[in-house]
């Protein structure tokens, strides 16, 4: 068997952590993924690969081999990328923010998938962390500032932020005019995954950023059902544009103090240090990039 095709199993394996993922991954059999690591261990005379019945670990031998197949899987993939008319091929898998995807993304991915037919795509949504290497996902599109330092993140977008409540609300407790004018009201609660606890409420002010933190009767963890809890009346929310930009023309959410907005909210795309930027993930990230900001500027107008 080819030693590139056996490193990429053991690498898999070792991400993984489970000889069962890894060949389900690869389309390999079960069996065969554990005759081909047994050889390997032969040949190298070292044991990689330290087996319980819940998971596999490598063993400190396993993790300078496994560093070093990454190096070499990176730069074979590279080197053909760079000399070769072929198109980017094989499985992405990504872990997206679900409301942003489905406005920006989706409406684009036809058009995608048609330039490079070899790709196939695998989309699981959620806002919380993920293991990238345990769970095998390529990249992972969040929004808000970075956290996680033990992953390279690419900045793609910068959403532009409103601040707005129903007209219902507004009718109950005026329009307020300026930051003094928010006494009295109230804020729906966004509960950041981070910190556990409820985002205050931005305003630029002379170039200045200012928090305000507002009451609340009900505090979410759901961008959309953050939206949904603001059109009934319940508060204040702040939100990126294209979060409501149909609302206005209904009539249903009203802009409130326009000329202090919210700081832009940053959309990025982040994938492991371990791994090179393989011609799959880096087709994908520069055409999120684009799809973003050719859209984006569109709500704009």
């Amino acid at each position: 068997m080819d030693r590139l095709d056996v490193m990429r199993l053991f690498t898999r394996i070792v991400e993984r952590q489970s000889f069962t993922l890894a060949a389900q991954d690869l389309e390999w059999p079960r069996s065969t993924a554990t005759q081909v690591i047994q050889d390997l261990e032969k040949r190298l005379s070292v044991r990689l690969l330290q087996r319980t019945t819940r998971h596999v670990k490598a063993t400190l031998d396993g993790e300078a081999y496994y560093r070093r197949c990454i190096a070499i899987l990176g730069e074979v993939e590279d080197a053909e990328a760079a000399f070769s008319d072929a198109k980017p091929r094989g499985l992405l898998r990504i872990d997206v923010h679900g409301t942003l995807t489905r406005h920006f993304v989706l409406p684009a991915l036809p058009a995608f998938l048609a330039r490079y037919p070899d790709l196939q795509l695998h989309i699981g949504e959620g806002d919380r962390l993920v293991d990238l290497v345990r769970e095998g996902i390529d990249c992972v599109l969040r929004v808000g500032d970075l956290q996680d330092s033990a992953m390279i993140g690419r900045r793609v977008a910068l959403l532009d932020e409103v601040t707005c409540a129903s007209t219902a609300y507004v009718a109950r407790h005026g329009n307020p005019v300026s930051i003094d004018d928010l006494t009295g009201h109230l804020s729906i609660g966004f509960v950041s995954s981070a910190s556990g606890m409820a985002l205050p409420l931005e305003f630029t002010i002379n170039g200045d950023l200012r928090n305000i933190a507002l009451p609340s009767t009900v505090t979410v963890t759901s961008a959309e059902t953050y939206v949904a809890a603001a059109k009934l009346g319940l508060g204040l929310i702040q939100v990126p544009r294209y979060h409501v930009q149909a609302e206005p023309v209904a009539g249903t959410l009203v802009s409130i103090l326009p000329h202090l907005p919210p700081s832009p909210t940053p959309v990025s795309l982040l994938y492991p240090h371990s791994r090179q930027l393989s011609p799959r993930v880096r087709v994908f990230i520069d055409w999120v990039t684009q799809e973003l900001d050719s859209t984006r500027k569109d709500t704009q107008h």
